[in-house]
């Protein structure tokens, strides 16, 4: 009977080995034949190339091995800024009892204090007009322009937009090499952008990165923000510099950088082409920015507004607020009312009301859609024109 037992054991052992010699090389050369056998697959869905081992893919293939061309275009556009001021501080010496009894005169012998700084800017026609932010240019009483070519030239203040921090230059000199203005509405999160202008003073400098956000907006630095968001470095002096696309094309003008240090830590902010475009063609033509005005304080719809006025979405923005005798006052607008589209275009928070209305013509007439009582009713407002910021 032993006999008989070793026999059909040694036969399981045998089996049992063939199996698992099988399963082996199946594993190996065919694991996709696997799952079917042992009754289970993947327990979630996912997305898996196909294409073989090395192949590249065709967005890979697209990306390009040099931004030099985009680089080439742009940079003789951008020019360095230099400006002085005459500091009216009065200088310690005058202080000196000493100084004072023995040099009656000291302070008219002494030659006044000049305060220097840099920025950036870009020429954006051919005339000679220049964009740049405003505070690259505040105070200055001298501005010259250094060329990509090395050509030193003179420039002056032809209007300043407090509320943007634009600026709009007007340099001695014609036939200048300006840049081709791009198309915000192409651009997209995640689109590669250089950075050019002049950081530390060290010249024109380009950086590369991406568009990290568009629509950037409440950060506390201009009256109206619709900033975009890229990672490509922005030093002190890249200011009113310019962002392009990889094709050369102005997309934003530099402004200011998040930063603790002073220096770029990844996060900086342009100001969009469309609202420079804007900026630049009202001071040309009128040497100052006009902006719509209802006279209203706003404040956004959050859940226990839209709760207590039972609205049904937390879009619109609450007019908490009216100037007596303001535009809005005078069309009929009232105070807990909802704005939730100026001219057909939705107003879902403070930042896009206060947008709709600033690009409204004075002395014209917008239709606006409210929410009173949770009813919608619409009033004709005849646009006021925004005071101008102090």
């Amino acid at each position: 009977m032993s006999a008989v037992l070793r026999k059909f054991w040694l036969l399981f052992a045998q089996a049992c080995t063939l199996v698992l010699a099988a399963l082996f090389v199946v594993s190996t050369l065919r694991p996709d034949l696997l799952p079917r056998f042992s009754g289970t697959g993947n327990v979630v869905t996912v997305q898996q190339t196909t294409a073989p081992p090395g192949a590249v893919p065709d967005m890979a293939r697209a990306v390009p091995a040099s931004y030099a061309e985009a680089a080439k275009l742009a940079m003789p556009a951008v020019v360095n800024i230099y400006t002085s001021k005459e500091l009216r501080g009065r200088s310690p010496m005058l202080d000196d009892n000493l100084l004072r009894r023995y040099f009656p005169d000291l302070a008219e012998r002494m030659p006044p204090q000049r305060a220097t700084s840099l920025g950036s800017g870009v020429i954006v026609a051919r005339e000679g007009y220049v964009l740049t932010n405003q505070h690259v240019i505040e105070g200055a009483d001298e501005i010259q322009l250094v060329l990509a070519d090395g050509r030193r030239i003179a420039a002056t203040v032809r209007g300043v937009d407090l509320e943007t921090d634009l600026a709009v230059l007007k340099a001695d000199g014609a036939d200048l090499p300006a840049i081709t203005l791009g198309d915000l509405g192409s651009v997209q999160v995640g689109d590669v952008v250089l950075a050019i202008g002049n950081p530390f003073g060290f010249g024109n400098t380009v950086t590369l990165g991406i568009v990290s956000a568009l629509g950037r907006s409440r950060l506390g630095i201009n009256a109206y923000e619709d900033f975009i968001q890229t990672d490509a470095a922005i030093n002190p002096g890249n200011s009113g510099g310019a962002l392009v696309d990889t094709a050369g094309r102005l997309i934003g003008i530099n402004s200011t950088i998040y930063s603790r240090s002073g220096g770029s830590l990844g996060i900086g902010f342009a100001i969009p082409v469309s609202l420079a475009r804007d900026v630049l063609a009202q001071i040309i033509e009128k040497g100052e920015v006009t902006r719509g005005w209802f006279g209203v304080e706003p404040q956004d719809v959050d859940a226990e507004i839209a709760r207590v006025l039972s609205l049904p979405r937390t879009e619109g923005v609450l007019i908490r607020g009216l100037q007596r005798g303001g535009p809005a006052d005078r069309a009929g607008l009232q105070v807990g009312d909802v704005v939730v589209d100026i001219e057909g275009r939705p107003t879902r928070d403070t930042t896009a009301l206060l947008t709709r209305i600033a690009e409204l013509a004075p002395g014209s007439s917008a239709r606006v859609t409210i929410l009173r009582d949770a009813k919608p009713l619409t009033l004709q407002v005849s646009v006021g024109k925004r005071p101008r910021a102090s």
